[in-house]
């Protein structure tokens, strides 16, 4: 399966990100991709906090979830739509969610990120509790053959997720929309995605926000897709754009059974 990481610098405007991320998931479809994956905060990367809680949306309603299933649609995709704020019982609060839809526009699974960023450091401060709602449960879909475990970003750095994802059956990719800092990207961002590959013998496919923003904020980027055996097929470091790469099912089969890892564990 060809896969396609979308990377965005997306703004403090829903309309302006919704016609970028349009016309990079039209080019991976150029490209022939199969499964698109948008970046978490694709449709807004606000000036506060609570831009986020006006923007969201009741599940199965809204101009951002329009647009994911008449992209999937259009385009023919699998379309992982990055995430978005849905609405939750907290008026001051959202969930923080990535859609699936099918190639037919079809909503076929939901994630609400578990894990909550917080980050302080001198002036540099992150707290997503202030104005996220964590989800409670992790999410599997399945895809043309291949098992595909949802994540997003912070989850990155508790690998008992994924390990969650993969059993009792194991995941053959995991997705990984992310806006992660530049201060604990340059650091930790590829590692992890390697580790989270490795440990699994999975692909993982990572989208990212990478540049400066309207807001201020600077993410660290470099989008890529990785093999089950931790090898970067592909990667791009700043700016908007498209990482693409083949999954291929033979390579997990032939990985895990070279090493039988997922075998061997005792929990």
């Amino acid at each position: 399966m060809h896969v396609a990481a979308i990377q965005m610098v997306s703004t403090t405007k829903v309309d302006t990100n919704l016609a970028r991320a349009d016309a990079l998931l039209a080019e991976a479809a150029r490209q022939g991709a199969r499964l698109a994956v948008l970046p978490e905060y694709f449709c807004l990367m606000g000036a506060s906090e609570a831009d986020k809680v006006a923007a969201r949306e009741p599940l199965g309603a809204g101009p951002i979830q329009a647009f994911l299933a008449d992209c999937a649609q259009r385009y023919g995709l699998w379309l992982a739509g990055g995430s978005m704020p849905l609405a939750c019982p907290d008026p001051q609060r959202v969930l923080n969610a990535t859609l699936v839809f099918d190639p037919q526009g079809h909503r076929v699974a939901r994630y609400d990120k578990m894990h909550l960023f917080a980050f302080q450091r001198g002036q540099e401060r992150y707290a997503e509790a202030d104005s996220i709602t964590p989800g409670d449960a992790p999410v599997a879909f399945d895809c043309e053959g291949l098992r595909v475990g949802l994540s997003i970003c912070y989850d990155l750095r508790f690998p008992e997720l994924y390990r969650k994802l993969s059993t009792p059956d194991p995941c053959d990719a995991f997705l990984v929309p992310a806006a992660f800092t530049y201060t604990t990207g340059e650091k930790h961002w590829e590692v992890l995605l390697r580790a989270r590959a490795i440990e699994n013998l999975a692909y993982v496919v990572a989208s990212a926000q990478g540049g400066r923003h309207e807001n201020g904020r600077r993410t660290w980027g470099h989008s890529m897709i990785i093999d089950p055996w931790g090898e970067v097929l592909a990667m791009q470091a700043e700016g908007e754009g498209v990482v693409s790469a083949q999954l291929d099912p033979g390579r997990i089969s032939e990985h895990r059974t070279s090493l039988p890892a997922l075998m061997h564990r005792l929990v």
